[in-house]
């Protein structure tokens, strides 16, 4: 770390409303609204200031809080309305001048937790019915706008001023890369010379012209914003099926125990060995009588056995993300009863289509994805009263390599998989595929070998002959084959690991979101660390001293 960087604490991405210092949460009705009054002395870290509605990590873990409380505690909302306390500004974007101040790896991390919760909007409103209008009622630009592009509509005012704008390249040096290419393209259809002018200059489009070009869908004169929105809040409401009488379920605090080298949770838990360099993540089957009706499990709540496996599991991921660079290997590892996963899996799915169901379905989903999109080296290690059946199953299907111990001598002790039909389409990855699919390549024939051993334990030999696991060593060789692949994985360049695992694990037909995280893997992360961008007279360094950016003309 340079001397002009940032100090790095640890980041606690736990937080409930009241402690909130950027957005204002109100609801009424079908109807929720997320204000942006963003604190200006309210950073994550000190040395900048969030000034026109500019935010940072803070900012993100605060937006990521309120919609899972949206999801959760208030059922009866259908339309979210993201807009803005502050006078004719809606959102300038990420703060240039944290992110002059910030180590490389805060940028990447920090521009991917921003888009996965801007991809959690439209995960949401495509598998739960909740929709997400933008009502733009000030200057929209950057990370901004790729926020108004990530919601169902974008209503603009139109107040000959206020324009939306993805400024980062004539600016900064750098791309809209945690998202706003990638709409403006993919979902807005904005044609390819149309985007070529906006995307390289600095005023943005306003007014009818935004319309004309796709950049919003509708704008209103400022006499008839607050009318327009309402309407077109309601509108989007009549397009959801979430439960206008349901009684929500309250989010409390989540319990996490810390230490020097262990997070601890009711259900998960991470251990480091900081002189490996790797991180063990043990997930842990439930335990005891688990709710048979729908009644008593919102009588459970945030209790609820798998719900609250999904927001430790989700918060480990986070934590360890941001916190634990040097980590680079994680073992998944699970202990208890495959019978109970089993069990659970069955509510769930004969459930699903119960609100409080679809939405922990959902957050188990979008926190397995976050696994797959984790720069770490994955390994699983299916050992001695392990239980990877099911959805725990998936956590070894999301790993680069996994390992499955075989006891030829004690049949009754040896570790089991079991696939069932949570494995088929329960979890999609960002490929909208299962990860069996992305694992065959969707070939139909392998596929169907998996399909007619569903509900079958199968031990370490059957697993892989069907191609399940990677290895099937015996309690003879497990110790050092795993031991080898684990000494080999660490010694291997964080680097060009990342761009491998990436590259490997979203395999086949591209969508939105595999090209978002592929530009952020790829361009993002190579243009952040250009001279033109980062270094002394780079763009982003520059960003506000009334000096000139000096670049390298060189075309690389």
């Amino acid at each position: 770390m340079t001397t002009t960087e940032m100090p790095i604490d640890k980041v606690d991405y736990r937080t409930e409303p009241s402690a909130y210092k950027h957005w204002k949460l109100s609801v009424d009705g079908a109807v929720a609204t997320l204000a942006a009054d963003f604190d200006e002395n309210g950073g994550i870290r000190p040395g900048y200031q969030l000034k026109l509605n500019s935010y940072d990590l803070g900012v993100d873990i605060e937006l990521h809080d309120a919609i899972n409380r949206i999801r959760f505690e208030h059922p009866a909302v259908r339309t979210v309305v993201i807009t803005s306390l502050k006078d004719r500004i809606f959102c300038s974007g990420a703060n240039i001048f944290m992110l002059g101040l910030s180590s490389h790896a805060w940028k990447v991390n920090f521009c991917k937790f921003t888009n996965e919760t801007r991809n959690g909007l439209e995960d949401s409103s495509t598998h739960s019915g909740l929709k997400f209008l933008a009502a733009v009622n000030g200057a929209c630009a950057g990370g901004g706008y790729e926020l108004a592009l990530a919601c169902d509509e974008i209503l603009l005012v139109d107040d000959r001023s206020s324009a939306v704008s993805l400024p980062e390249v004539p600016l900064l040096g750098v791309l809209p890369g945690t998202g706003g290419l990638t709409r403006v393209t993919d979902k807005r259809h904005v044609r390819h010379d149309l985007a070529d002018i906006f995307c390289t200059t600095t005023e943005g489009v306003r007014g009818q012209k935004a319309v004309d070009w796709r950049l919003v869908d509708a704008i209103a004169k400022p006499a008839r914003f607050a009318e327009a929105v309402q309407a077109r809040a309601q509108a989007l409401a009549e397009q959801s099926d979430r439960p206008a009488a349901a009684k929500g379920v309250a989010l409390k605090p989540l319990e996490r125990q810390q230490e020097a080298d262990a997070l601890h949770y009711r259900h998960v838990s991470v251990t480091m060995d900081r002189a490996a360099r790797t991180a063990t993540f043990t997930v842990r089957a439930p335990q005891g009588e688990q709710p048979a009706r729908i009644s008593e499990v919102e009588e459970l709540g945030a209790d609820w056995y798998p719900l609250a496996l999904a927001r430790e599991l989700d918060d480990a991921i986070l934590s360890m993300r941001t916190n634990e660079l040097e980590l680079g290997l994680w073992l998944i590892k699970t202990e208890g009863d495959p019978a109970a996963v089993l069990a659970m899996d069955e509510f769930l799915l004969a459930q699903r289509d119960h609100w409080l169901v679809r939405e922990t379905i959902g957050l188990l989903r979008r926190t397995l994805s976050r696994l797959d999109v984790s720069s770490r080296s994955l390994f699983a290690l299916i050992e001695e009263g392990s239980c990877f059946a099911g959805t725990f199953l998936e956590l070894a299907l999301a790993c680069d390599r996994s390992y499955q111990l075989a006891l030829p001598d004690d049949e009754a002790a040896a570790p089991r998989l079991v696939v069932n039909e949570a494995n088929f389409g329960l979890y999609p990855m960002a490929t909208d595929e299962s990860r069996l699919e992305r694992r065959f390549y969707q070939e139909a024939t392998a596929l169907d070998a998996v399909r007619e051993v569903k509900g079958q334990p199968l031990d370490a030999d059957a697993a892989f002959a069907l191609g399940l696991v990677t290895s099937n060593p015996d309690d003879i060789d497990w110790a050092d084959e795993t031991r080898i692949a684990i000494e080999e994985r660490v010694a291997m360049s964080p680097d060009a690991l990342t761009g491998l695992e990436a590259n490997l694990r979203f395999n086949g037909q591209e969508n939105m979101f595999t090209r978002v995280f592929g530009r952020l893997t790829a361009w993002q992360n190579w243009i952040f660390q250009r001279p033109n961008a980062v270094g002394e007279k780079g763009a982003l360094k520059v960003y506000g001293k009334g000096e000139k950016a000096d670049f390298d003309w060189n075309r690389v």
